[in-house]
């Protein structure tokens, strides 16, 4: 059962889309132990392991098997999570689930995500990354929500040269269809906010990783393939450096966001917001291997391989705004987060 401050949050009910996917989970399980009533939506899709998001919903206690009946809200008998399958594609029971729940907040981390493989399947990010997205922004002006948080991505910065990245930067050139969704996102959200004068913040996160992360994910490739003896894929021959950001600085940076209103935005005429979140740090690709190496124990077969499409050399977040407008600031080492990644894998996949 997840702890819950005594005191419950009035009048602050929060929609959090993604809910059972990686980032999605996490900042759920902080807003219900801060006291807010989240309602998790997902579609629970088969991108990667289910069994892994099914897994996670447990821990927010949702305590049920693959039969979800769609649409349908399932309370938890442990907190104020409850959670509904339903894609966000759909126009007709979005809608109903916002007409039904005096929803206050939408926190939108609900994306079809992978660099690589949104260019053998496009058409899954435009629908769910781009069409998705329009019916949220739909549903948020509809029914007056008072603050739309939403996931972008480092991706968006493309080939800049610049370093570190920051949101004053030209992002006109994407090089993945992936990126390019995330860019379309920041857009629609500035119009929105522009002709509707909906509130918006857009987070552009920095290779994510941790606990319970995706499997798709490098931090969760490198560590099942070393652990079972397998070769592990090193892109652009081990030049690239990446500014990885450990899960829960993330998740409690969506949340200080989500829980300081952004009124004094609104009196300035404010309504649109873009941040990066990322640990202000980049690190070779070779040092964060190390790590992993170090924590098993085990020496990595590396097959080094040229650079994939759609990748970049090196990521680094700017986040001066987000220090200045909310004194918030990512700070794990790569040290102390591979090793609670570690942790986790080992304590879950080896029960």
């Amino acid at each position: 059962m997840l702890p819950q401050d005594p005191a419950k949050v009035v009048g602050k009910k929060v929609l959090v889309t993604g809910a059972a996917g990686f980032i999605g989970y996490h900042v759920s399980k902080i807003l219900v132990a801060k006291g807010f009533e989240v309602i998790g939506l997902d579609n629970l899709n088969d991108y990667y392991d289910v069994n892994l998001k099914l897994a996670r919903l447990k821990e927010l206690g949702i305590n049920t098997c693959n039969s979800f009946i769609s649409n349908k809200l399932y309370s938890s008998n442990e907190n104020n999570f409850s959670f509904v399958k339903m894609n966000l594609e759909n126009r007709i029971e979005l809608p109903n689930l916002f007409e039904k729940n005096k929803i206050d907040i939408v926190c939108n981390l609900a994306a079809q995500a992978g660099v690589r493989y949104s260019i053998e399947n496009p058409e899954s990010y435009v629908d769910s990354n781009v069409v998705g997205f329009l019916n949220l922004l739909e549903c948020c002006r509809n029914f007056e929500i008072k603050h739309l948080v939403y996931a972008s991505s480092s991706s968006v910065y493309g080939l800049n040269k610049k370093i570190p990245f920051s949101t004053e930067d030209n992002v006109d050139q994407p090089i993945s269809i992936y990126a390019a969704t995330k860019k379309s996102n920041e857009l629609m959200a500035y119009t929105y906010s522009h002709l509707y004068k909906l509130p918006t913040t857009g987070l552009r996160f920095f290779t994510v990783y941790g606990p319970w992360g995706r499997p798709d994910m490098a931090m969760f490739l490198f560590t099942d393939a070393i652990m079972k003896n397998k070769p592990i894929k090193v892109f652009n021959h081990g030049n690239l450096e990446r500014d990885f950001t450990y899960i829960d600085d993330i998740a409690k940076g969506v949340v200080r966001i989500i829980e300081k209103k952004p009124e004094e935005r609104i009196k300035n005429n404010e309504f649109y917001k873009l941040y990066n979140i990322g640990n202000n740090n980049s690190v070779k690709l070779l040092d964060f291997i190390k790590e992993i190496e170090c924590n098993l124990g085990i020496t990595a077969t590396k097959n080094m391989l040229p650079m994939q499409p759609g990748d970049v050399e090196r990521t680094w977040a700017n986040v001066d705004e987000l220090i200045n407008d909310y004194d918030y600031r990512p700070n794990t080492s790569i040290k102390e987060g591979v090793k609670s990644f570690i942790d986790w894998y080992i304590s879950y996949y080896q029960k």
